[in-house]
């Protein structure tokens, strides 16, 4: 994971009163698994006839579902992943024109996020922003203060104001798929050996693999990632085990249309009053 990566998954989870840092970028984190790998939990199938990928090693296999996802116009993310010890579970659809719409959950709390025409609005329940703002130092008194001015309300944050960049990023499929197939500084995904031919939601899949420290059983990483073997070769599942970034992601409806609903004015506060509600 490059630390571009690492900090926009860390700002998934921290969100205060007068700074917000929010949105998970998972593609963005797990970019690298095609050159670094995982996946554990798929169905054994056979393979479908013949093998689409019979001629290439596993590398050039990555190499070309690498290429094949960076090319999408949209797709939707879902599952789990670990950051600073805490699962997060997030689902969110992203297209190529930097909109998305979906949720995320963490510590029992769940967050909706949409973002459209450069504008990015949160909707946090009240479990949600008050670990968030916990997280932040915050008092109870400014934590209650707060929660009650976004109770049933979208925090509206525009371009240039604090988190915007790192909250729009989960949006940007071009940035989220930026490191995509790179390993350890190579252009190109390298040391992956083939396992067992899978399905992914009954669609039937090769599995690239790669450990990491001697894998897991050895205390390290392994990771394996499943790339369609009908249609085009999308990644259709990364998954680690071991490590300290364990998780699984599940990437779905390729090129299908994000349907992005902007909340009703009334139903919005800007960054800027909140900002005002109470001290940093």
């Amino acid at each position: 994971m490059t630390s571009h990566s690492h900090r926009k998954l860390r700002a998934a989870t921290v969100v205060c009163a007068a700074v917000v840092v929010a949105g998970p970028a998972p593609a963005a984190a797990w970019a690298a698994t095609v050159g670094t790998a995982a996946d554990a939990a798929v169905s054994v199938a056979p393979s479908p006839s013949p093998d689409p990928f019979a001629e290439l090693t596993p590398d050039e296999i990555a190499e070309r579902s690498v290429t094949a996802t960076r090319a999408a116009t949209s797709l939707r993310m879902a599952g789990r992943i670990v950051t600073d010890g805490q699962p997060l579970d997030i689902d969110f659809a992203v297209n190529d024109q930097d909109e998305c719409t979906g949720r995320m959950t963490i510590k029992g709390g769940t967050a909706e996020l949409r973002k459209t025409d450069r504008i990015t609005y949160m909707k946090g329940d009240e479990a949600f922003w008050r670990a968030s703002m916990t997280s932040q130092g915050m008092t109870e008194a400014q934590i209650d203060t707060t929660i009650e001015l976004l109770k049933g309300r979208w925090l509206k944050i525009a371009p240039g104001q604090p988190g915007s960049s790192d909250l729009g990023g989960v949006c940007d499929l071009d940035d989220l798929l930026s490191d995509l197939g790179k390993d350890k500084g190579k252009e190109k995904p390298s040391g992956l050996t083939r396992g067992p031919d899978t399905e992914v939601d009954e669609t039937p899949v090769a599995t690239l693999v790669k450990q990491k420290d001697g894998g897991e059983k050895a205390g390290g990483e392994t990771a394996t990632v499943s790339v369609s073997q009908q249609g085009r070769p999308y990644l259709l599942k990364m998954v680690r085990t071991g490590g300290d970034r364990p998780g699984s992601i599940t990437l779905s409806d390729y090129d299908k249309p994000v349907d992005v609903v902007v909340p009703p004015a009334d139903e919005t506060v800007d960054l800027s009053k909140l900002n005002r509600s109470g001290p940093a």
